[in-house]
């Protein structure tokens, strides 16, 4: 009678964990992995957002390698170049960030936190109105006027028009809000650091914080440090929202194209909608192999 009472127990156990997981569940299964599915299965269709869609095997997928001359000269290159400088360079500034905030006392650590975090909470449309204002194409421009009171440059630079600008001007809004919830989660990695590791590492001949950084601090946040790593690249690889309030999408002569971009011109302007969702997937494989990248760096295994 034990045993049996054991197992009832164990099994109605389950069954609460299964009712608390299964809102998670519902919502996943509506908004991420049915979307996914569906966008591998128009990947092979040619649709346009009216007519039935009709399948074309992996002929999406051969023009995307082979006759999309924008994503393989522009589009392409600009991702990368935007995922490395702010997917690798937003991470390591997040982390420097943090462990210098964590040295501070709890008042200015947590007014610095709020004043690094609140520009991924901002919106696109205040996101467009602060930097278009400040690289305002004419003198009234903020970026203008400073650059031609200190005698950088004699007659104002259209600087959203430009193409050799348009890019720079993209990462560095997207390294200025780049500092989410990664940003925190390795702020708290760092601040609930088991003190006594310290003291160990100090007996083991440890002498600076930068040692104490390497030896005790990131190994021993490896967990977070994974959550930042992955959030960092899903968020370089998915941002387009930066370069389209700004220049419109397609941008100007494709100079800040990204990924994201490409895909709602082509699904949302053009409404080829099989052509879109084969670029979707590719981009979802690209932050698969990053992701499992990050994974290897800092899993435990």
């Amino acid at each position: 009678m034990r045993k049996t009472t054991k197992i009832s127990r164990r099994e109605n156990s389950n069954k609460a964990g299964y009712g608390f997981v299964s809102p998670y569940a519902i919502l996943f299964t509506i908004f991420i992995l049915t979307p996914v599915i569906m966008a591998v299965v128009l990947s092979f269709t040619n649709f346009n957002a009216i007519q039935f869609p009709s399948f074309v095997g992996f002929l999406n997928y051969i023009n995307l390698i082979t006759a999309d001359e924008v994503f393989m000269q522009y589009v392409l290159p600009n991702t990368v170049k935007y995922a490395i400088i702010v997917g690798i360079g937003g991470y390591v500034l997040s982390f420097l960030l943090a462990w210098a905030l964590s040295n501070l006392t709890k008042l200015p650590r947590t007014i610095f936190a709020l004043i690094l975090y609140s520009p991924s909470m901002t919106t696109g449309i205040a996101m467009t109105v602060l930097w278009k204002i400040m690289f305002t194409g004419d003198q009234t421009g903020y970026i203008n006027s400073w650059l031609m009171e200190l005698g950088v440059i004699n007659e104002p630079i259209i600087w959203l028009v430009n193409t050799d600008y348009l890019l720079p001007i993209v990462i560095i809004i997207g390294l200025w809000s780049s500092m989410g919830v990664g940003f925190l989660a390795i702020l708290a990695g760092i601040l609930n650091t088991d003190e006594s590791l310290y003291e160990a590492a100090a007996i083991d001949g440890v002498k600076n914080r930068f040692q104490e950084m390497i030896y005790v601090t990131i190994p021993s946040m490896k967990p977070q440090m994974l959550f930042a790593a992955v959030m960092q690249i899903v968020g370089a690889f998915q941002n387009g929202q930066i370069s389209g309030l700004l220049a419109g999408n397609p941008t100007p002569q494709y100079a800040a194209q990204l990924i994201v971009n490409h895909i709602e011109d082509y699904g949302f302007i053009r409404y080829e909608m099989g052509y879109a969702a084969a670029v979707s997937v590719a981009l979802l494989l690209i932050v698969q192999v990053f992701s499992t990248i990050s994974k290897k760096l800092f899993g435990d295994d």
